[in-house]
């Protein structure tokens, strides 16, 4: 063979290497191209929807716009009327109260729940567990209804009635400064309570049975078992359900407004941040001052959430002994 022939070979060999090569880069790019466009419609409407909406609130926050005429720029002017209202700082402090009063229970009472719902020798479990998270998949319109009557402002009221067995006087529950602050705190953890027991039991199921027969072998308890086994190893679904029920109670609005209902937006006894923003951009037609506080509202979120998440994660860690 001569060498003509060799090297004739060599570059039809190097031809078809390469169209191997193109054909199979083509093939690949096809695929992701393929993928991209699968996952798609998620990006589109999480822009239409999601991301377009948070970057107009964001310009919007240093305009000044009732919603129909033309935009004005006032820089940080929207932040300092909001800053300097008496009644954001009280919707403030109205969102954290009634955070605290009816998420705060959810966890301790969550867990109690979820571990009594996890025994062995509970029976109907499916059923108990069913009724406990029935509140969760309730119409807000139900809720309302039922917790209307049950605050309701008579004396024959539930709450009015249990107040008279003990000596006290019948409340006015959507006026009063801590009535209306009690019901709805008490609206919130009767629908979220559910939720959060589903995912402490759905975390003590996770834990392997051996610890508690180890612990009982050892003369344990179920408040020990509780304390030493349930609670640190239930850590990471604490650290979860303190995050959502933190985001979750500073963006309190569907309860205190369904509860107060067309004197939601005119009294201050249990009006939330939300329900300001609500309130400025749709009833004053002040969107620059209602995205304002949106993004102040952001900031608190970020603040609460990371000091909560801070302060469960310690949840478990044993402190260091020292011999003397």
């Amino acid at each position: 063979m001569t060498t003509a022939s060799i090297q004739m070979i060599r570059k039809e060999g190097e031809k078809l290497t390469t169209q191997g090569k193109g054909k199979y880069r083509s093939e690949q790019t096809k695929d992701k191209i393929s993928a991209y466009l699968y996952i798609s419609p998620f990006f589109i409407i999480f822009a239409i929807i999601g991301l377009y909406p948070a970057a107009f609130s964001l310009y919007l926050a240093f305009q000044k716009w009732n919603g129909l005429g033309e935009m004005t720029f006032v820089g940080l002017q929207n932040f300092s009327v909001v800053l300097n209202d008496p009644l954001f700082w009280k919707s403030v402090y109205n969102t954290i109260i009634i955070g605290l009063m009816g998420t705060a229970p959810q966890i301790i009472i969550g867990i109690i729940l979820a571990f009594i719902l996890n025994q062995a020798f509970l029976k109907f479990k499916n059923t108990f567990r069913a009724m406990i998270f029935m509140p969760y998949i309730t119409s807000m319109v139900a809720v309302a209804l039922v917790f209307g009557v049950f605050f309701s402002n008579n004396d024959t009221a539930l709450a009015n009635y249990m107040l008279n067995l003990f000596g006290m006087d019948s409340m006015n529950w959507k006026t009063h400064e801590w009535g209306a602050k009690i019901a709805i705190s008490v609206m919130v953890f009767w629908r979220w309570i559910g939720y959060n027991t589903i995912i402490y039991l759905a975390g003590l199921q996770s834990i392997p049975k051996d610890l508690y027969e180890a612990a009982r072998i050892d003369g344990a308890n179920i408040v020990q078992q509780l304390r030493f086994i349930t609670i640190p190893l239930l850590k990471p679904f604490i650290i979860l359900t303190v995050f959502f029920s933190t985001v979750g109670a500073l963006q309190l609005f569907t309860e205190p407004t369904v509860f107060l209902g067309a004197s939601a937006f005119s009294r201050t006894e249990a009006m939330t941040v939300v329900m300001y923003l609500y309130r400025d951009a749709f009833s004053l037609q002040s969107f620059g001052t209602g995205s304002a506080t949106a993004i102040i509202l952001l900031v608190i979120i970020i603040i609460f959430s990371a000091l909560n998440t801070f302060l469960t994660s310690g949840i478990g860690k044993k402190r260091k002994e020292y011999k003397a």
